[in-house]
């Protein structure tokens, strides 16, 4: 069978070879039509078309492998999507992705890492299972890198992480617009981008509306269905408790169901509750279903790679360089106005 190349997506496409070739191997500087850009990718992949990585391996010294290293990721299903993202994503760039799990071992790590950059891996990512600040390995210095899901102390670090400010707003605009005025926050304990960045979100959205923040409707507890539950309680059992609940996690919200139902009030009937993260084995099994916030996993997977390919090909260099990704808000069956009581 005969190998698709540059010369038949051209014939096909109705351009030039060196057109298709900018084009597919994402060539900086060069204007192109959009519809023309949008045509060969078409075609290209109508036809098959695959890169000839030995080729371009041979021309640019390039291996045309990324190395993904991840703490817990591969055993967290929602995170999962992470993997998906950068594999497509890489993919389309005829990129093969060596994943290596660590497990949180920073032995384990060290060794996973010197292996990936002995084999000439062209870049790596290096990925947590949540949004945290991380320290970069050294090794990880002699090698293009770019942090998914993490942030590193060192500006100059390229990471792709959530808008988790964006996020909170969202959550608490969308309880706003059904015209809650009293939300309570049920949120994490650890000192984490996720917390503080809710929390502001959750406090600019209330501000926006002239909603004064009100320290007392902010419960801090473990960020697990356990601790949801405490927070909602204490939150739920005061005089002049809140109609609605914006929580940390999804866990946290399976956690505040369970404080609803012991004190008899009706989701969402009595009390609206919004979650984050998406985490489907939760949220669309709750009953009623939950209203939330998604994490862009896959999102940040393929960012993370077309952030690393514009690293390799130095077209990315000095400061730069932490993207946040939207947020976008999954509505269920958890939200409605408050009572008229």
């Amino acid at each position: 069978m005969k190998r698709i190349g540059i010369k038949d997506v051209a014939a096909a496409a109705g351009v030039s070879a060196t057109t298709v070739s900018h084009i597919l191997n994402e060539v900086e500087g060069k204007r192109i039509n959009a519809d023309t850009r949008a045509t060969v990718l078409r075609v290209a992949r109508e036809l098959g078309y695959r890169p000839n990585s030995m080729a371009r391996g041979l021309r640019t010294s390039r291996t045309y492998t990324v190395g993904f290293v991840g703490d817990e990721i591969a055993t967290t299903p929602h995170a999962g999507q992470i993997i998906q993202g950068a594999q497509d994503a890489g993919a389309e760039r005829g990129l093969l992705l060596l994943m290596l799990n660590t497990g949180g071992d920073p032995e384990l790590e060290r060794k996973a890492i010197t292996l990936l950059v002995q084999h000439g891996v062209d870049g790596i990512l290096y990925a947590s299972m949540y949004h945290r600040v991380v320290q970069v390995p050294h090794q990880l210095r002699s090698v293009p890198t770019v942090l998914v899901d993490a942030s590193a102390e060192d500006p100059s670090v390229p990471s792709v992480v959530p808008d988790e400010e964006q996020g909170g707003a969202t959550a608490t605009r969308e309880l706003l617009a059904h015209g809650h005025r009293r939300i309570g926050f049920v949120t994490n304990t650890d000192d984490i981008p996720a917390s503080r960045g809710r929390l502001a979100g959750y406090r600019a959205a209330l501000a926006r509306e002239g909603i004064g923040f009100d320290p007392a409707l902010v419960v801090a507890d473990r960020s697990d269905a356990p601790g949801g539950y405490r927070a909602a309680r204490a939150l739920l059992g005061s005089p002049h408790r809140p109609t609605a609940l914006f929580c940390f996690n999804d866990r946290m919200a399976m956690g505040a169901y369970r404080a609803a139902a012991e004190l008899g009030l009706a989701i969402p009937a009595d009390l609206s509750v919004i979650g984050f993260d998406n985490q489907e084995l939760i949220s669309e099994n709750l009953h009623p279903a939950l209203s939330t916030v998604a994490l862009p996993h896959y999102a940040m997977g393929a960012r993370a790679i077309a952030r690393l390919q514009a690293v390799i090909d130095l077209s990315e260099t000095g400061s730069a360089l932490q993207e946040v990704l939207h947020c976008p808000l999954v509505s269920r069956d958890s939200v409605a106005p408050p009572p008229r009581s």
